[in-house]
């Protein structure tokens, strides 16, 4: 389910993968990757490994597996 502005700013700064650098309130516009729920971890990942810099890349999937250790991060390695 897709998350109206005014739901994302009210999310945490921890239920984010990286800093704000958005135009939302406290930067939680694009580019910050919420991280809330398992679906939008994955999103995470998945929007991240196409758009971010490899930096980036290994602080959301550092955040990812801290908030939900089951998804598998590192791609196929370690899937079941």
């Amino acid at each position: 389910m897709p998350l109206k502005m005014k739901q994302r700013e009210k999310l945490p700064s921890k239920d984010f993968a990286l800093p704000g650098k958005g135009t939302g309130k406290g930067g939680k516009g694009p580019g910050s990757y919420p991280i809330d729920s398992p679906g939008r971890a994955r999103s995470a990942l998945s929007r991240g490994a196409a758009n971010a810099s490899p930096g980036q890349q290994a602080e959301i999937k550092r955040k990812v597996s801290e908030k939900f250790p089951s998804i598998a991060v590192g791609g196929k390695k370690g899937r079941k």
